[in-house]
């Protein structure tokens, strides 16, 4: 059993790093202890949007009336058939990874791999029975989970993590959301949607911190005006579980404040996993739950790549496949580029949505850059007041000095489809004037970012 590849895990880093391997004509295998597609697929970025798909159509049946729709009686959910829909679309995305590994005519070994010697991956089954295999190359993609504070360990029924958030036996009546980043505020807004009463509890001063403030002053406001209570500079002390409610301590600017809820929902970002799979063994550098590699994905110990949330960089599924396929490229004697860091897109899935690249304002300008910034309004879009969706704007920054695209920042109906845009302009090296000068389809919600652009040179013609 020897390969070229061997690629331990198989979410969208290591699925994708094994199909890029096979078309470069490296005999690969991948090694997945549970599901192929990884979390990824099965249990975060694709079974979220379909629980946020039944989420909107709710809210569409609701606020039928507004599109002059008569609707007989009120929308009703059901919640079970609304995770079974989530629970579905994840394992026909499973298959069709499965689908995708016999195409390419990748072996997919089931068990968790461990780093085992030079060149050697251990499996071990369901069973307990271990198999070695050799490799000259392994990438180890072994991403990440739920992370746990101490003061809020998850018992997997009253605090419970997202995992445990898509497939609630049944819906919870009131729920504490803990932490305000991408997985926090997408199951605020899903459960808040279909009727549970939310609060959201962040640490720092802004939810989706990593945001360009305005962005997360707007989102704030939105999401009070769907009924979500945000406690911002807020920390959860403890959480007493014993009654029917959990009773949670959160300390606030103003003093401490008990708030009691059916569930608590733990979404404090992610942590590595890094345990129990020889790194230590094989002699691999980490650095705090990181793994050190170069700017193609090699360790310090030849033969031994790693790539996804275990590296520096966003823990997001796009960055996971652009260094697996970098790497692959690299391992094969291509010369793929690096990837930079700066011109990855995030997105957050609520309503409405975020998204954003590159630089927010005030980074800009802590980066020395004298900046240029132009806004637009999707209150005067026509094509979002036509959809009933105004809520929100565009932001872009350029470099006053020579025009250069530094950052988008969108948060609006359907702007996860927008953000793409700005990505290929930066990497094009688009400038303002450009932008500006690039005829935009009307009506569309597209049109802000050619608007915002103009509106930072003071050519805006909607506003």
């Amino acid at each position: 059993m020897n390969y070229d590849l061997i690629v331990i895990g198989s979410g969208p880093g290591g699925y994708v790093a094994a199909i890029r391997a096979s078309q470069l004509g490296l005999k690969t295998a991948i090694i997945e202890k549970e599901s192929l597609g990884g979390i990824c697929l099965n249990w975060g970025c694709i079974p979220t949007k379909a629980l946020l798909k039944s989420a909107q159509v709710f809210e569409y049946i609701n606020h039928a009336a507004d599109y002059g729709i008569k609707v007989n009686g009120a929308g009703e959910v059901d919640f079970k058939a609304v995770v079974k829909r989530s629970r579905d679309v994840a394992e026909g995305m499973s298959k069709g990874v499965q689908f995708l590994m016999k195409k390419n005519k990748i072996d997919v070994i089931m068990g968790f791999g461990k780093l085992k010697g030079k060149g050697t991956v251990e499996v071990k089954d369901a069973n307990g029975a271990t198999k070695d295999y050799t490799a000259k190359h392994i990438i180890v993609a072994t991403g990440g989970r739920s992370r746990e504070l101490p003061n809020l360990k998850q018992d997997g029924k009253k605090i419970i993590g997202y995992r445990q958030a898509m497939v609630l036996p049944q819906q919870p009546k009131s729920m504490v959301v803990v932490g305000s980043g991408a997985i926090g505020i997408e199951f605020a807004y899903f459960y808040n949607s279909i009727g549970t009463k939310v609060t959201v509890v962040e640490f720092l001063p802004n939810v989706v911190p990593l945001e360009d403030e305005e962005v997360s002053k707007q989102l704030e406001r939105s999401l009070k005006k769907q009924g979500i209570n945000i406690m911002t500079n807020s920390t959860v002390e403890s959480v007493d579980t014993a009654g029917d409610l959990c009773k949670i301590n959160v300390k606030t600017a103003k003093g401490n404040e008990v708030l009691e809820a059916e569930i608590v929902l733990s979404a404090v970002g992610v942590t590595t996993n890094l345990e129990g799979i020889g790194l230590e063994e094989a002699g691999v550098k980490t650095d705090k739950g990181k793994v050190l590699v170069d700017d193609y994905y090699k360790t310090n110990v030849d033969g031994i790549y790693a790539i996804g949330d275990i590296v520096k960089g966003q823990a997001l599924a796009h960055v996971a496949s652009a260094e697996g396929i970098t790497c692959v490229e690299k391992i094969a004697g291509l010369n793929p580029e690096p990837i930079n860091y700066n011109n990855i897109p995030g997105c957050t899935y609520c309503s409405p949505e975020v998204a954003s690249v590159g630089y927010t304002e005030k980074a800009a300008k802590e980066a020395g850059y004298e900046v240029k910034v132009g806004k637009f309004p999707f209150s005067a879009s026509g094509k979002a007041s036509a959809a009933g969706a105004k809520d929100g704007f565009v932001k872009v920054i350029f470099d006053a000095k020579y025009g250069e695209f530094l950052g988008a920042h969108l948060i609006g109906n359907n702007v996860t489809e927008m953000i793409a845009e700005v990505v290929t302009a930066r990497k094009l090296e688009t400038t303002g004037h450009e932008m500006i000068k690039s005829v935009h389809p009307h009506p569309t919600m597209s049109e802000a970012i050619m608007e915002a652009a103009a509106a930072a040179y003071g050519e805006v013609i909607h506003i």
